[in-house]
């Protein structure tokens, strides 16, 4: 499987970030997990583009996970692409209804397939889903996902450090975790290095590698502090995430 980091960054722009976004392909299935601004040109750099990509899945509705989503609806009509199917937690089908409603010149231009989510297993776009809910100021969704017996990738969304969210990655050759702001950060709802680290080690889960991503301004030029941080309480294979990479996921 191949993840591509379309987006790393977070609410506050940092000029070299996007916000959240990530790319999963395998064979001929691809998966949009998450839209926020930027993401679309993020996409369209890519060897398939925002054309190929007709799935996409969202953790949760703040902005900058979902700003470039009605971009992206408007971008493959004109491409002449007029299917698309988003899916997340519940209230996701409401979401794009009332973006339409503002945009009124699009609706029924698509053909659009909205499905919103409980906690629990899911298929979408060939991939076999779990949903896990977070810790966060409203209602997210980490994923697991994978295809068949392939490898499987755990996306965090948005969240505090607990132990539960570590335990549902549990076997994932990769997780990407929120890992907002340094330690001298005071914050709720994101997780600071210490804490991510603390939880990792607690948790009662066997993950690969963890990438670090929803990235504040805050961290610009600390990510080796953050990261000896983290080292000084779980000794697993930490890396930040970067955007336009893609990485190739074998078994964990």
């Amino acid at each position: 499987m191949r993840l591509t980091f379309l987006g790393t960054g977070s609410a506050m722009p940092t000029g070299t970030r996007m916000q959240s976004g990530y790319l999963l392909e395998t064979g001929g299935n691809r998966l949009l997990v998450d839209c926020g601004s930027g993401v679309l040109h993020a996409l369209a750099r890519t060897e398939i583009g925002y054309e190929a990509v007709d799935t996409v899945l969202l953790s949760h509705h703040h902005l900058d996970h979902v700003s470039d989503l009605d971009v992206l609806l408007k971008a493959r009509w004109l491409a002449g692409e007029t299917a698309l199917t988003v899916a997340g937690p519940p209230g996701t089908s409401q979401l794009v209804r009332d973006l339409l409603s503002v945009h009124d010149y699009m609706e029924g231009r698509l053909d659009l397939t909205l499905r919103d989510l409980d906690e629990g297993t899911f298929e979408l776009a060939g991939f076999d889903g779990a949903a896990f809910e977070t810790r966060h100021s409203m209602q997210c969704f980490a994923y697991r996902l994978a295809v068949g017996d392939g490898p499987t990738i755990t996306l965090g969304g948005d969240s505090e450090a607990f132990t539960d969210l570590v335990e549902f990655a549990d076997g994932s050759a990769v997780l990407v975790h929120d890992c907002s702001f340094p330690d001298d950060v005071d914050v709720s709802n994101h997780p600071t290095p210490s804490a991510l680290g603390r939880t990792l080690a607690e948790a009662d889960a066997e993950v690969g590698r963890v990438y670090l991503s929803h990235l504040y301004p805050h961290t610009e030029g600390r990510h080796e502090e953050m990261l000896d941080s983290l080292g000084e309480q779980y000794d697993g294979d930490v890396r930040f995430a970067e955007d336009g990479v893609t990485i190739t996921v074998g078994a964990r």
